[in-house]
């Protein structure tokens, strides 16, 4: 995540702040990553990854977010 486009990399950031506090389903994995023993941080990246990854599969079936 250090490397590669900074500008991408803000967004999801941002993104992905509002989505631990807003969204459920990324509230819930945030959360277990922490309580799991992980860094903040590093919980937060897996976050935006897990993100990059539903939103490809969304844009690639064509649909909408299910939160089930």
């Amino acid at each position: 995540i250090r490397g590669g486009r900074a500008p991408i990399r803000t967004v999801l950031y941002m993104a992905m702040m509002s989505a631990i506090q807003h969204n459920p389903v990324m509230k819930r994995f945030y959360h277990s990553l922490v309580n799991a023993g992980k860094h903040k941080k590093v919980a937060l990246t897996a976050c935006m990854r897990k993100m990059v990854t539903i939103l490809n599969a969304m844009v690639r079936d064509d649909c909408l977010w299910q939160e089930a």
